[in-house]
C-alpha cells in the first residue's frame, strides 16, 4: 500500500482497514502530528463531539510538542482483545497473541445472544489454559439486573472473571451493580467520556479504573486522575495506530504501580500500521518504545476523507479552551 497524501508537512491523514469489525467500524482513521517531541495521533471515533474531541488534540500536541514522563519500567504486560466473534475465530485470536495470559472479551453486542457470550467466553477460557485470566467488557450495553446476571454467568463460564469493564452506562448503575456481585467492576466510559471522572469514586462504583490517553488529554492528564481517582490502573488504547499505542505505553510504564495487564495489544485488529516498525508483542509484553511515523502501511486517503478530517481539526481548535 501507498502512503496517504499529506495535508501539510507535519501532518497527515490515515485510513487503515479493521481485520474484525470493532466497536461498530471497519476502517480506522485519523491525523498524525509532527512536533518537536515527535509524532502524536489524533484519531476520535465519529460518535464524539466537538467538545469531546478537545482532549483527544490536547493529547496529540502533547505527544508531538513536549513528551512524556520518564519511564519507570521498560516493557508493559498486555491482554489479548477478542471482539464479539464466534468461538472459533476467538481461540485463533488468543492462540496468535504472542504470549498474552490476559484475555478480555467484548460482550454486550446488539444482536447477540448472551448464549454466544457464554460460549466465546468458555472457549477464550480454554485457549488460555490453566493460569490464564479473563475480563470482559460491556461497554454500557446491560441495564443493571442484566448486568449482575450476566456477570454471574460469565464469572461461572471463565472459572473466576478478573473484572468486568463497564457493565452498565452510568455511574449510579455501576454502583449498583458493584453492590450486587463478588466479579470486581471497572470503569471506562464512566471516566472516558465524564464531565467528572472522580464520580465513580464518590459513588463508590468501581475497583478498577481504565484510563485511555487520548480521550482524557494526555499522559500527565491520566497520571493526575490516576492519582485523585486512588484506584488500581488499566491502561488501554483508543483503537489507535502504533504512534498512539507509544502515548498508552509511556502513561503504563510512568504509573508507579501496574498491577493488571494493559489494554495495549489492539494493533492485531488493524489490518496495517502507520510505521514500518510496528510495536510488537513478545511473551505478553510491548516494548516501551516510539516509533517513527512513515506512513508504510497506511491506505490512501481520497479528498473527501482529507476535508473532513481538516475541518474536524479545525473545529476542534477553535473549541479548545
Amino acid at each position: 500500500m501507498v502512503p496517504p497524501r499529506r495535508l501539510l508537512d507535519d501532518l497527515a491523514v490515515y485510513s487503515l482497514p479493521m481485520r474484525t469489525r470493532f466497536r461498530g467500524i471497519d476502517v480506522r482513521e485519523g491525523v498524525l502530528l509532527r512536533g518537536a517531541a515527535g509524532w502524536g495521533e489524533f484519531s476520535p471515533f465519529w460518535d464524539y463531539d466537538v467538545a469531546e474531541c478537545v482532549p483527544w488534540l490536547l493529547a496529540a500536541r502533547e505527544a508531538a510538542d513536549v513528551g512524556w514522563p520518564a519511564p519507570r519500567r521498560t516493557t508493559v504486560p498486555v491482554n489479548v482483545t477478542v471482539p464479539a466473534v464466534d468461538p472459533e475465530p476467538a481461540v485463533v485470536i488468543v492462540r496468535d497473541s504472542a504470549g498474552c495470559r490476559t484475555a478480555k472479551v467484548k460482550v454486550g453486542e446488539p444482536g447477540q445472544s448472551e448464549a454466544e457470550d457464554i460460549a466465546r467466553v468458555e472457549a477464550v477460557r480454554d485457549a488460555l489454559g490453566p493460569g490464564g485470566r479473563v475480563r470482559v467488557d460491556a461497554n454500557g450495553a446491560w441495564e443493571v439486573d442484566v448486568a449482575v446476571r450476566m456477570t454471574r454467568l460469565l464469572d461461572r463460564a471463565a472459572g473466576g472473571l478478573e473484572y468486568v469493564e463497564q457493565p452498565c452506562r452510568t455511574v449510579e448503575e455501576l454502583a449498583a451493580v458493584r453492590r450486587r456481585v463478588d466479579v470486581p467492576v471497572a470503569a471506562d466510559e464512566s471516566i472516558r467520556r465524564a464531565a467528572d471522572p472522580l464520580r465513580v469514586v464518590r459513588l463508590e462504583a468501581a475497583d478498577i479504573a481504565v484510563l485511555k490517553v487520548q480521550p482524557l488529554g494526555g499522559v500527565t492528564a491520566c497520571l493526575r486522575i490516576a492519582e485523585q481517582v486512588g484506584l488500581p490502573v488499566v491502561v488501554s488504547s483508543a483503537l489507535e495506530t502504533s504512534v498512539g499505542i507509544a502515548a498508552g505505553l509511556a502513561l503504563a510504564a510512568a504509573l508507579p504501580e501496574l498491577p493488571y495487564a494493559c489494554g495495549l495489544a489492539t494493533l492485531a485488529l488493524l489490518d496495517g500500521d502507520v510505521t514500518s516498525k510496528p510495536l510488537r508483542v513478545v511473551d505478553g509484553e510491548l516494548p516501551v518504545a516510539r516509533p517513527d511515523a512513515d506512513l508504510a502501511g497506511a491506505m490512501v486517503v481520497d479528498d473527501m476523507t482529507m476535508r473532513r478530517w481538516r475541518a474536524r481539526m479545525d473545529a476542534v481548535r477553535h473549541a479548545r479552551p
